[in-house]
Formats: structure tokens, C-alpha cells, sequence
């Protein structure tokens, strides 16, 4: 419905440019041999020499008007040139005529907020610039003015001829005139060399209407036609008015200015001064009573919006007579090349303009044969848009089913929609609106997960490009480790991993330093570490800093306990084994845990066998002072304190002994324990240990799929 808006209390300067017969004009720049000849566009259909869709103003002077065919046009003006319009996908391709309407906004927003309404009509703010002719160079003053000018049709001045010119110079230039007309005389000398402009760089003719609003212009603008500008200064509205056929006005074209000839008798816009602005609200509604009030007068608020591009894309093809869609599968085809068109604009229209379409729109007209109701409109039907071709006609296909469903009602559909069998489609267009712009500095989450692949020819290079790949993925390398594939993991012979532990201290070091630039991260250049590399680091970081010298832990001595070739040996294990302790020692890293401060030293190293479990168990705990091979903790009670003894066991993994304290904890009775043992701890694991005696509620954990990585995961066949 219209919306009533005050127009502002300063004077505004609009203009409306209209192209003449522009379809026509492009045909003829691209063949200029055609200039000055009766001319017309004809659709792609050539039955009966096809549908005009554009005009010269030389043919029309033989009596051929749009509403022909072309057989028609050529009884009416057989000198006539019919120009068949582009076709593309089956329809036509209108292209052509977008760009060349582009070239002419590009000229006329260089003086003013410019908004582009249609292919060939543009809305023009110009006040601004006329209030600095106006302090600058007023009409007054200027020795000569443009003869274009001077050809402008003012309305209420009189016109007698061969002094018309000289009457439209002393109303430009009136010294006596109120603020509004001099900054509408300003505002028609602009529009004259404007229009000049464009013909001189497009060779496009253009017409234009010159008021003090939208509305005005709107209507001004096709008045005097071709080449022409029609001025309506605000004494001449009322007359404009006054006879102007309420049909003719936008917005009252459709059932809006039925209901107003028939409610209330009124045929033109100026019938509409008798009623008052209540009573038009008691037929029409308060907002819309306002805007028929205002209108009347010659009042409207819409403002030029200052928009270039178009608001919208949209593409479409009718279906008249036996042509009409009666399938699913024709329908499906028309609209697979529809959305094929319109996903090749909007992407376009994102590259150039940096524009997103929001809303994908299906629109169509049908009928029923065999129902009463063969009047009831086929309903539009919107959802978001999604780039791509394919998801487009996906989503287009499905807004047709669902309204062809609601026309049809639930159970015709069922048993009649994909058979046909009494309606038909007539016309089916698809558009994409709500064309927002992009916010500055985004970009595409496709550039997170952009690098190459690492290759398993060379552990070095695995090493570097995998570490630099997944730290942009993951602050704590949790989320793209479970989607390592054993089977992609490379394996490593014998010999490779007993020189992998043969590399010098240096390198040693410098992998321990990279190591800790990407601390958090999951790499795979962790399961190309040398058994000795990976001891080291493991005790690093499972024993807390300031810890190393008292518990004797050092590279120097992982060396002397253990010889290369059995480490060599028992390091070799398969990397699905490498792969399930890793991960298992990612998940507890980087916890403060109360092992720590029971970490010891093993005196001996008896076994290359032990070392290399160590090696793989990242976390393995060492076992509470002195004891190296403690595993089991043996809690006994004496006197109101808690006792700690360990009894020596074979290595097991981490989460056994993990799983054999917490039922040792679990066993003790929490009332007998003297809270003041606890205090004494230090403060980093007091609340650990009282987690063990007084478990707290299991944490919300993700729920599966939640992380980012699920939605790059291959999708599920159904």
C-alpha cells in the first residue's frame, strides 16, 4: 500500500530522465545504417513476425504501436526494420540493454544523488547543485544559456511559437521569482546539459521532467517527447492535476483506483480536492486516506535514494496459449534455465559491485480447468537465497511445488501435480532482492582452509606445510586431529626412523623450539619424531618448570640409558598406534594435574622397551617420589591423614592407571579424611584433589557434529 510522507520544509530540485525508445536506440548504434528509419524490436517468438517491445518515434509516425505483432507492423509501415532482441537459454537476453542504461547513469550521477529505477529511468537529486548555481552563477546573470534549455516546456506558460524560446528565458531568469522557481529554473538548465551530456558521449536521446518532487516528475517527464524536458513549477500543479486520469497516477492503476471510481466517483486526481482527508480515511485507512490527501495537492515525501545499481535481479518468460507448462518436468527445465541466468547476474553483480542477494522470490501465473475456483492467483513464494547454480534451482523448484500445492490445494496436488491434470502455467519469473553490500574486510571462510596438501615423499616437508595448515584451523588442535585418516598417515620403514633418531642435538633443539611456536596445535610432524626427540619432549611437558634438575631429567641422559639401534627397533611401531596414543596425549595436555607433583626419576633403563613405552604414553605419569615404576596408588588411613604408598607395577597405559586411582580415591570415605591434609597441598591441586573425593557434575560436552569441522565433513548418503 502507499506510504503518506511530509515532503521536507526546503525546497527539493528533482528530475525524472526517461530514455526514448531505448530498446530501439541501442539496435540502432549497433547498426548505425538503421538511424533515421522506421525501427522495432520484436521478441525472439516469431509467430506472426513476433511481439514489438520497442518503437522508434519513425515508425510510430506510420501508426505502428507496441501492442502489435510484426506481421501487423509491416501492413501498418512496410518500410519497417523488425530487429530480433537477443536470445539466450530460450528467451531473451537483455544484457545489452542493462549495459548501455549503465553508461548513461555513469553521466548523470556526476551532478547529483542519483537512483536508478529501471533500464532506461532515472531519478535525479538536485538540489545541491542548484543552490550553488544559484549563489554562484544565477540565470540572471548568465551572458547565455544553452539553447537545449530554452526548448523546455514550462508548464502554465504560455507557448506562442516562435517566441516560446524568449518566454522560457525570461522565466529562467526572472529577478522577481520566488527561492522555489529560481532553484527550478537552475535545476533545467542542469537537466539541458546534462542530457546533451549523454547524447554527446552515448548517442542516446533522453527526455526529463523537472518539479519539486518524485510524483511530479514522474509524471512530467513523458509529456514532451523525444528529446525533451518538461518543467512543472508549483503554481502549475493544480492544473496538472486536474485532469490527469487517476489510472494514469502511480499506484493507482490497479484495484486502489477501481475502488476510488467506484466508492466514490472520482476519475481524475483532481476529483479527488472534495473529499477531506478524514473521510478518505474512513474509506481507505488512515495512511492511505493521507497519501490520496496529499497527492491531490501535489504533495509526496519519497526521497531519490541514491542507488546506481538495481535493487533487484530478476528473469522470467511467459507461456501464452498452447505453450502453456502443464508438467513438473517442463516446468522444471524453464526454471533450471532461468536460475541458470540469474545466478550468472547476481554473481556477476557480487564480483563488480561487491553486492549479496538475501532473498530468492517465485512468482507465477496459472489456471484450473477443471475447478470452479480457475480465478484463485497462484501464490508467490520466497526463502533465502543460496549461491550456485544448482542450489538455486534446487530452491526454485521447491517454491514451486509448494505453491503449485497451496493452488491446487494439498490432495489435487498428490494425485494430480506431476501428471497434469487441469492446470496450466501461463507466465514464470524467479527474482533475487534485499541486495545488500558486503561489509568491508570480510572475505571467504574458504581462505581459512586454503594451502597445500602435505606430501608423504618428504617428512620435512610434512612437518612445515602440516604445522602451518593446522594452526589456522584450531587454537587447541582438538578439532582437526580426530579427522586424520590412519591410512593417509605415512608409515615409516626400519632404517627411516632409526636415522630419524640419529639427528644432531641442534636439530633437536630446533624442533623443540617450532614445537613451542605452535603449542596447541595437532601436526602430523609430531609422529616423525625420533624416539629421542619425543622422550624429551614428552618429559618437558609433563614435568612442570623448575622440576627438570631435581628429577635428573635430560637429554644426556636419555642418551647414555639407551642405544640407538634399540631405540630404532621399538620405536618403529605402525602409526595407527602412533595416532591412538597421540591423541590420547592431546586430550589430557595442558591440564595442571596433581600427577605432576609426584613425578620421579627411574634409576635405570633397563629396557629400550620401557623408554619406548614411555615415549609412545605421552602422559604417562611418573610414579611419586623416588619410585620410578609406581603405578598403583595404595591409600591408607592413619590418624585423620591420608597416607601415600605406591606399589611397583609394570607400565601400563595412562588411562588404566588413570581408571585405578580414581577407584582407589572413589574407596575412601570422605568423613574420615582430615580436610587440614588437603589445605596443606599446594593450592594449584587442592581442587583437584577434592575433585577425586567429591566428584562434581560430569561438564557439558559438545555435542557430536558441533565443532566447525563437522560442516566441511563429506555428507551423509541417504
Amino acid at each position: 500500500m502507499p506510504v503518506a510522507r511530509p515532503e521536507p520544509s526546503d525546497a527539493r530540485i528533482i528530475a525524472h530522465v526517461d530514455m526514448d525508445c531505448f530498446y530501439a536506440q541501442v539496435e540502432q548504434r549497433k547498426r548505425p545504417e538503421l538511424r533515421g528509419l522506421p525501427t522495432a524490436v520484436v521478441q525472439y517468438n516469431s509467430w506472426k513476425g513476433g511481439g514489438l517491445i520497442a518503437v522508434s518515434y519513425e515508425a510510430r509516425k506510420y501508426g505502428v504501436k507496441r501492442s502489435m505483432r510484426g506481421d501487423e507492423a509491416k501492413d501498418v509501415c512496410p518500410q519497417i526494420n523488425l530487429v530480433q532482441v537477443p536470445v539466450a537459454r530460450g528467451k531473451a537476453d537483455l544484457n545489452i540493454y542493462r549495459n548501455a542504461g549503465s553508461e548513461v547513469v555513469s553521466i548523470l550521477a556526476r551532478r547529483g544523488r542519483c537512483e536508478r529505477a529501471s533500464i532506461d529511468e532515472v531519478y535525479l537529486d538536485l538540489t545541491d547543485a542548484a543552490e550553488t548555481m544559484l549563489s554562484e552563477n544565477p540565470p540572471e546573470i548568465l551572458e547565455a544559456i544553452d539553447e537545449e534549455a530554452l526548448k523546455s516546456h514550462v508548464l502554465g506558460l504560455s507557448e506562442d511559437g516562435n517566441d516560446n524560446q524568449e518566454n522560457v528565458r525570461k522565466w529562467l531568469c526572472r529577478n522577481d521569482a520566488d527561492h522555489r522557481d529560481k532553484l527550478l529554473a537552475c535545476g533545467a538548465i542542469i537537466v539541458a546539459e546534462l542530457r546533451m551530456q549523454v547524447f554527446k558521449e552515448t548517442e542516446f536521446t533522453c527526455s526529463a521532467g523537472i518539479a519539486h518532487n518524485k510524483m511530479l516528475a514522474k509524471l512530467a517527464s513523458p509529456m514532451n517527447k523525444p528529446a525533451q524536458q518538461t518543467v512543472v513549477p508549483f503554481a502549475a500543479v493544480k492544473g496538472l492535476l486536474a485532469s490527469l486520469p487517476v489510472k494514469k497516477m502511480k499506484q493507482l492503476g490497479g484495484k486502489l483506483g477501481s475502488a476510488l471510481q467506484s466508492d466514490l466517483g472520482v476519475n481524475t486526481v483532481g476529483d479527488l480536492l472534495q473529499f477531506s482527508e478524514e473521510k478518505l480515511q474512513e474509506h481507505y485507512g488512515i495512511n492511505t486516506g493521507t497519501w490520496l490527501w496529499n497527492i491531490a495537492r501535489g504533495i509526496s515525501g519519497d526521497e531519490v535514494q541514491g542507488r546506481l545499481l538495481p535493487k533487484s535481479h530478476g528473469c522470467g518468460k511467459n507461456f501464452t496459449g498452447p505453450q502453456a507448462l502443464k508438467t513438473i518436468a517442463s516446468v522444471e527445465r524453464w526454471l533450471n534455465d532461468l536460475c541458470e541466468e540469474l545466478s550468472e547476474r547476481i554473481q556477476s553483480d557480487l564480483d563488480k559491485n561487491k553486492r549479496v542477494a538475501h532473498t530468492l522470490t517465485l512468482h507465477a501465473r496459472a489456471y484450473k480447468t477443471n475447478d470452479s475456483d480457475s480465478q484463485k492467483k497462484f501464490p508467490s513464494k520466497s526463502c533465502p537465497l543460496r549461491y550456485g547454480t544448482a542450489k538455486i534451482q534446487e530452491d526454485a523448484l521447491k517454491l514451486f511445488e509448494s505453491a503449485l500445492r497451496e493452488f491446487l490445494g494439498s490432495n489435487r496436488f498428490e494425485t494430480q501435480g506431476n501428471q497434469n491434470n487441469g492446470w496450466g502455467i501461463t507466465s514464470l519469473s524467479i527474482s533475487a532482492s534485499k541486495i545488500l553490500a558486503t561489509p568491508s574486510g570480510t572475505c571467504s571462510i574458504l581462505r581459512f582452509f586454503h594451502g597445500p596438501e602435505p606430501s608423504c615423499s618428504s617428512p620435512n616437508h610434512i612437518t612445515s606445510e602440516t604445522t602451518q595448515g593446522t594452526a589456522s584451523l584450531s587454537s587447541s588442535g582438538r578439532e582437526s586431529f580426530p579427522a586424520l585418516d590412519r591410512a593417509e598417515l605415512p608409515k615409516l620403514t626400519l632404517e627411516e626412523t632409526t636415522n630419524k633418531c640419529q639427528n644432531s642435538s641442534s636439530d633437536r633443539d630446533e624442533q623443540i623450539t617450532e614445537k613451542s611456536n605452535y603449542k596447541g596445535t595437532c601436526s602430523i610432524s609430531r609422529f616423525f619424531r625420533s624416539c629421542e626427540q619425543a622422550c624429551t619432549g614428552i618429559i618437558q611437558d609433563a614435568v612442570p618448570s623448575g622440576l627438570e634438575n631435581s628429577l635428573g631429567l635430560n637429554q644426556a641422559d636419555s642418551k647414555k640409558k639407551c642405544s640407538r639401534t634399540e631405540t630404532g627397533i621399538n620405536c618403529a611401531r605402525s602409526s595407527i598406534d602412533r595416532e591412538e596414543h597421540k591423541r590420547e596425549a592431546w586430550n589430557e595436555k595442558g591440564t595442571s594435574s596433581i600427577l605432576k607433583f609426584f613425578h620421579g626419576r627411574s634409576p635405570s633403563c633397563s629396557s629400550s622397551q620401557q623408554l619406548c613405552n614411555r615415549m609412545i604414553d605421552d602422559t604417562a605419569p611418573l610414579s611419586p617420589s623416588g619410585s620410578e615404576n609406581c603405578t598403583g596408588w595404595d591409600h591408607v588411613r592413619t590418624e585423620g591423614s591420608l597416607r601415600i604408598d605406591c606399589k611397583i607395577e609394570s607400565a601400563r597405559p595412562s588411562l588404566d592407571r588413570d581408571k585405578q586411582r580414581r577407584e582407589t580415591w572413589d574407596n575412601f570415605k570422605i568423613e574420615e579424611i582430615d580436610p587440614s591434609v588437603i589445605d596443606e597441598l599446594p593450592p594449584e591441586i587442592q581442587d583437584e584433589v577434592r575433585g577425586w573425593l567429591r566428584p562434581l557434575k560430569h561438564a557439558k560436552t559438545a555435542k557430536k557434529g558441533s565443532s566447525i569441522a563437522h560442516y566441511f565433513l563429506p555428507a551423509k548418503k541417504t
